[in-house]
């Protein structure tokens, strides 16, 4: 963990003891379950570092999540990014969403065995989910290694309040998926405010920040597979 500190510390990201040891249960529970069922193909505890933790972190370069924010992670999964987020970042109040029940399970026992306070995991779809009371009432949605862009706008705008940001976890040189989904960032009440590109670790991460300037029309998100299957265009 002493790896983890230090290149944290290069992303201008403190962790102190209490934190890396989180880290650290956070790791033995992601290596315990997923010798159960698939969690992640990353199982060297080096690339899990960089790779999940590491890479987890970058969200906070965005500068779009001020103390106490509300934040939903989409398509949580094995809890990245919303996991090592809520660690570095103890004030904000994480929700974690995820369609896969025994990965609802292994992120309620992680919260549980971490000791994490405000944050839950909710099992459902995206499309169901922001047609709840969870519809706009988020400063932030997030989203890693989900889907492209266009599909994710429409996942995830729907969540956040006018005012509040959608910022997207990519890969470099994104300007392909920018351009394909600026019509469907547009029609759900969004605008794209800035892309950051990070480099960490050897690697190198694109955050694409997107501000809701207006409400999402009532007709969205479409119903569960739409939005995969006919991305707006």
């Amino acid at each position: 963990m002493e790896r983890l500190k230090t290149a944290a510390e290069k992303l201008g990201i403190s962790l102190d003891g209490g934190q890396t040891g989180q880290f650290e249960t956070y790791m033995e529970l992601l290596l315990e379950w997923n010798e159960k069922f698939n969690l992640t193909a990353i199982t060297e505890k080096d690339e899990i570092i960089s790779k999940h933790f590491l890479d987890s972190l970058t969200l906070l370069l965005s500068d779009r999540l001020p103390e106490g924010a509300r934040l939903i992670d989409i398509g949580a999964g094995a809890g990245f990014p919303s996991v090592p987020v809520k660690i570095a970042r103890p004030d904000l109040r994480v929700t974690m969403l995820d369609s896969l029940g025994k990965r609802v399970d292994f992120l309620n026992e992680v919260s549980a065995r971490l000791g994490l306070e405000n944050i839950c995991a909710v099992h459902c779809r995206a499309e169901d989910g922001s047609r709840t009371e969870l519809r706009e009432s988020f400063d932030v949605a997030t989203a890693r290694a989900v889907a492209n862009l266009s599909v994710l706008a429409e996942y995830a705008l729907p969540f956040v309040k006018v005012g509040g940001y959608f910022v997207a976890m990519k890969g470099s040189a994104p300007e392909e998926e920018i351009n394909a989904a600026k019509p469907a960032i547009r029609v759900m009440g969004g605008k794209i405010e800035e892309v950051r590109e990070i480099s960490f670790d050897g690697l190198g991460r694109s955050l694409i920040i997107v501000k809701k300037t207006a409400r999402t029309p009532s007709k969205y998100p479409r119903k569960a597979g739409k939005p995969s299957k006919d991305p707006i265009k």
